[in-house]
């Protein structure tokens, strides 16, 4: 699959015709590199590592004697795979699933898995669970501090790092601090993006009021998620130099999918799949 595409190639806010019938050339990536430039990361030189962790809520197929199964999944796409790929693209090739027959989910999962694979151009892990098998979820609020109470003045509403610093004086080990406040919109619709942003780092302690305010200077910035995850990454590496970092998202969902990038310095602090309350 080609993935010399841009953005404003792909469907987003398009009328669309929905197909029922397995269309994998649907599937939409986009390069990391172009916006990893603006970061001044270099092409095989990830400062992190990490995934992008989907949550799939509208897969549905027909079994051999054309019945119909609905099913709930779990993309994880690793965030050194050359491209991402685009949420309505992805939306519309698993709705392409809809009036086509599979053996058994594990002919689905492992579908799925080859063409996101191919699109993304690394190995994504699928796992796809039926409902008639009551699969868990577990839903909870995180253990850290919630940084959203605190009483700050708001200026900025573009991304605005030089409003990130540590406090030299004073070390933190393993502080968790997050906010409910992340919105930031499509890149190419321009819609608004709803999310939780968690910062999770051992170092010199970072200023809660300022990371508040850098995190709601992300309100009118137009960018995918996977795109701003990485550059809050980059922002509180360079500000505020801590030893050990994670970023991680959860965004609401929009069209039967929801998108939670992750990256870190190592993944001793990889995250579990808990739901956030929006989702």
């Amino acid at each position: 699959m080609s993935v010399d595409k841009r953005p404003e190639q792909s469907l987003l806010g398009r009328a669309t015709e929905y197909r029922s019938d397995y269309a994998p050339e649907l599937l939409f990536p986009i390069p990391r590199q172009q916006k990893r430039d603006e970061l001044g990361i270099l092409a095989g030189a990830l400062p992190f590592a990490g995934e992008d962790l989907w949550n799939a809520y509208e897969i549905s197929w027909l079994d051999l004697r054309g019945k119909p199964h609905v099913a709930i999944g779990t993309f994880r796409v690793p965030a050194e795979s050359p491209c991402l790929i685009e949420s309505k693209s992805l939306k519309l090739y698993l709705n392409s699933f809809n009036q086509t027959v599979f053996a058994d989910v594990s002919a689905v999962e492992a579908c799925i898995a080859a063409d996101l694979s191919a699109a993304a151009g690394a190995q994504v892990r699928v796992v796809v669970h039926l409902l008639s098998s009551q699969p868990e979820r577990f839903f909870g609020y995180p253990e850290g501090v919630c940084i959203d109470g605190l009483e700050i003045d708001v200026h900025r509403y573009d991304p605005a790092p030089e409003l990130l610093h540590a406090r030299a004086a004073e070390v933190k080990e393993n502080e968790l601090l997050y906010s409910n406040l992340l919105k930031s919109n499509c890149l190419v619709t321009g819609q608004p993006d709803w999310g939780s942003v968690f910062v999770r780092y051992s170092g010199p302690a970072i200023d809660r009021e300022a990371l508040l305010q850098y995190v709601i200077s992300f309100r009118e910035h137009n960018e995918f998620h996977e795109q701003c995850v990485e550059r809050i990454y980059c922002d509180i590496m360079q500000r505020c130099a801590p030893r050990r970092l994670a970023v991680w998202a959860r965004y609401t969902r929009r069209g039967g999918l929801d998108i939670n990038p992750f990256r870190a310095s190592d993944l001793v602090w990889q995250p579990e799949n808990v739901f956030d309350i929006r989702q």
